[in-house]
């Protein structure tokens, strides 16, 4: 079994993390036909966390297709899209929203702003005002794509991934990445979603940000072993605080913040990535292991400290 110095020097998932966020990442065009079937369309708003941009899909080899995703609302998005559909005297069939976070559904007023019609083609799992719901194992279908809904929660509570059946292919929205990992609301409800896919067996992803995943079974691998090395690496990091503690009592020196936790397994890190990306991670994994009863946690100061719950086994 290995020590806690032993994982501190494993740092791979920071590495990772750090290496999906530099300026070194494949440059995407701005409209790609990714295959005679799939077109991307960038959301023209790369970041830190949305790396090139959010991928659009245009899906189908006929004049209709289906839309995934419309970005963030950033009018260029709405230029190249518009420009794409005349070019090539395409109209839009469906528009079917992977979740509900703003670089995902943005662009859907200027959807609406170009074609009214549009209006009353617009699906997402929990539905806003005047749009339809989409139902798990729903299928959508135009001429050469035949896309079925998969429920796939824990990215965040309505996420929906799209199987297209054509390419033994799967949008998979920001469930993965094509670079890095994502950040998770729900660890449980998330995991439960990577092994539906997995299960599936389908050999393509097409992600909402990144390139193209050409293989997509190593991928979901991956992303399912870095977040159980992860909850391991910070029950180890308990768990050797309370031995050296001298298994003292629940709320006393055994308790660690989630600051803490952090900086023994990763040592210092900037603020902002913490903010935005560790610390998330780091509390969806605590909310796992208490919602399993392998650690709980006490108030001392007004800060929330976690420790092993004794009564359960070693992860």
């Amino acid at each position: 079994m290995a020590t806690l110095t032993d994982i501190k020097l494993d740092r791979e998932f920071w590495k990772d993390y750090l290496s999906a966020q530099t300026s070194q990442l494949p440059h995407l065009n701005d409209v790609e036909d990714v295959t005679d079937r799939v077109i991307r369309v960038m959301g023209g708003n790369p970041g830190e966390m949305q790396l090139q941009g959010t991928n659009t899909f245009l899906v189908g080899t006929g004049k209709a297709r289906i839309l995934i995703d419309t970005g963030e609302g950033v009018p260029i998005w709405a230029e190249r899209l518009i420009e794409i559909l005349k070019e090539r005297d395409l109209y839009i069939s469906h528009v079917l929203l992977t979740h509900w976070h703003g670089d995902h559904t943005g662009g859907v007023p200027d959807l609406i702003a170009y074609d009214s019609a549009l209006a009353d083609r617009i699906y997402k799992c929990i539905p806003d005002p005047g749009q339809h719901a989409i139902e798990d194992n729903q299928v959508f279908a135009v001429e050469g794509a035949t896309v079925k809904a998969l429920f796939t929660p824990g990215h965040a509570v309505d996420h929906m991934c799209f199987l297209l059946e054509e390419e033994n292919a799967i949008f998979t929205g920001d469930n993965v990445l094509g670079h890095g990992f994502t950040v998770v609301e729900d660890l449980a409800l998330y995991l439960q979603s990577l092994d539906r896919l997995a299960a599936l067996g389908c050999t393509i992803g097409y992600p909402a940000h990144g390139v193209k995943i050409d293989n997509l079974p190593a991928k979901l691998n991956q992303y399912i072993r870095q977040k159980r090395a992860k909850e391991e690496m910070i029950y180890k990091a308990l768990l050797e605080n309370m031995t050296n503690a001298g298994r003292n009592a629940a709320g006393s020196k055994s308790a660690l913040s989630t600051g803490e936790i952090i900086n023994r397994i990763h040592g210092n890190v900037p603020q902002h990535l913490l903010r935005s990306a560790i610390e998330p991670a780091t509390m969806e994994i605590l909310r796992m292991l208490a919602d399993t009863r392998k650690v709980g946690f006490t108030m001392q100061g007004g800060t929330q400290k976690w420790f092993v719950n004794r009564r359960c086994k070693v992860v």
